[in-house]
């Protein structure tokens, strides 16, 4: 039997060559983030699509700042309807410890649900007026204890657990919410930073890396509600309330639950 003779030198590199050509590997390319498409994006947000950076952050200023205002009172009311059990239409569902709780329980005393200031009213000092103070897109029902227990701190990870709040924690300057509410707190925030850019009555809210903001007009963790941002994804929940906001009270988005994808673009 006759043995090929194996090529040597050039010759050989040549052969293994040929044989490689032969070979379809497969190709690799990198993922883009995934583009989320909604039903607003040909009529209220028309104005944003394909913008980055600065120029998307002022189109959507610009579109989200035209928006219904309502009194402090009519947050209780507004925040039975928003924050609603979709298990239960009796209760609210509290932030910070996913409780289920009972509407007409709400007040300042303990066991009760009250409204909670995601950005820190205290950071850019605009109380509760109309605006900043009333802006549904950042409010939400908590647990008196709880809301109080988060005072007006940064959002940052780490601490010790918070009681009434399984999955929470604090420490001496930063609150961290449960993984649940993770990627609501990171929406909140960035939506009050684009909203509010200080061209009306009402501070220039920005997000930076701080967690001693105390009461200036900045929140942080920045790099933290990014990732929060990514890793907690928009809910059915989160996507109901930005939608009754939008429709009932209003008549503006968090354009961060509707593209989540946004929150990197600008930052």
């Amino acid at each position: 039997m006759s043995v090929a003779r194996i090529p040597r030198g050039k010759a050989w590199a040549a052969a293994i060559s040929a044989v490689l050509v032969t070979l379809t590997l497969p190709t690799v390319t990198a993922t883009p983030a995934a583009a989320t498409t909604t039903a607003y994006d040909s009529t209220y947000y028309k104005n944003a699509i394909g913008k980055t950076g600065t120029s998307l952050k002022s189109s959507l200023h610009t579109i989200i700042s035209s928006q219904s205002k309502i009194s402090y009172d009519a947050v209780w009311n507004a925040l039975k309807t928003t924050d609603q059990d979709p298990n239960n239409t009796a209760n609210v569902v509290l932030l910070y410890s996913g409780t289920s709780r009972s509407k007409n329980l709400n007040g300042g005393a303990v066991g009760d649900w009250n409204r909670e200031h995601t950005w820190a009213q205290s950071h850019g000092n605009f109380g509760t007026s109309a605006g900043p103070g009333t802006d549904l897109h950042h409010l939400r029902a908590a647990d008196v204890q709880v809301n109080s227990i988060r005072g007006n701190k940064d959002f940052d990870n780490g601490g010790s657990a918070v009681s009434g709040a399984p999955g929470s924690y604090t420490d001496s300057d930063s609150f961290e919410p449960r993984d649940a509410d993770k990627g609501d707190v990171a929406r909140m925030i960035l939506y009050m930073a684009v909203r509010y850019e200080g061209d009306d009555a009402w501070a220039d809210l920005e997000p930076n890396e701080s967690t001693t903001n105390g009461s200036v007009r900045f929140h942080g963790r920045l790099s933290v509600l990014k990732q929060w941002n990514e890793q907690d994804p928009p809910s059915a929940f989160e996507e109901r309330r930005n939608d009754i906001i939008f429709t009932t009270y209003q008549g503006n988005r968090n354009p961060f639950i509707d593209h989540p994808e946004w929150v990197e673009a600008i930052w």
